[in-house]
């Protein structure tokens, strides 16, 4: 069995243990460790959708912030491209929740937000924060609730 290797993050609880080649970051990775409620991961058809939905909104935000002047043009456009990578089922694999998490789908919007900052930090070059810059002007509530409409 091959040895994973690990990376450090940082949130606001400390620091957590990632595996190097997720996308995901530290909140992702806390949700994995404290809620592996059914042991059923989000990886089959209607799950799938969903994330694709995330990545499709998560695009939609990133435009609407450049055209209100809130998202810089460089971090806007890293953010659609990765945006539109997860609504492409391209990184599916980097969504590893449980399906059953709470109500307002909190762990599945920084699930999103933390793979599609780190994509488009890594296209652009830039300092792309997940909750600032993926996240502007969203509710996980709200958001969480749209894909389901």
């Amino acid at each position: 069995m091959p040895k994973i290797s690990y990376r450090i993050e940082k949130d606001s609880l400390g620091e957590v243990k990632v595996p190097r080649k997720a996308l995901w970051g530290a909140q992702t990775q806390r949700a994995v460790d404290n809620f592996p409620i059914s042991g059923i991961k989000m990886d089959f058809p209607f799950t799938n959708s969903f994330v694709d939905s995330l990545g499709l909104i998560k695009d939609a935000a990133a435009k609407a912030n450049k055209s209100l002047g809130l998202l810089p043009a460089r971090k806007a456009s890293a953010i659609s491209k990765a945006a539109k990578e997860v609504w492409q089922s391209k990184h599916n694999e980097h969504f590893p929740l449980d399906v059953f998490q709470t109500g307002s789908g909190t762990s599945s919007n920084m699930n999103a937000n933390e793979v599609i900052a780190n994509l488009a930090s890594k296209y652009s070059g830039l300092d792309i924060d997940p909750n600032d810059d993926v996240n502007m002007s969203q509710s996980s509530k709200m958001l969480f609730l749209l894909p389901l409409k």
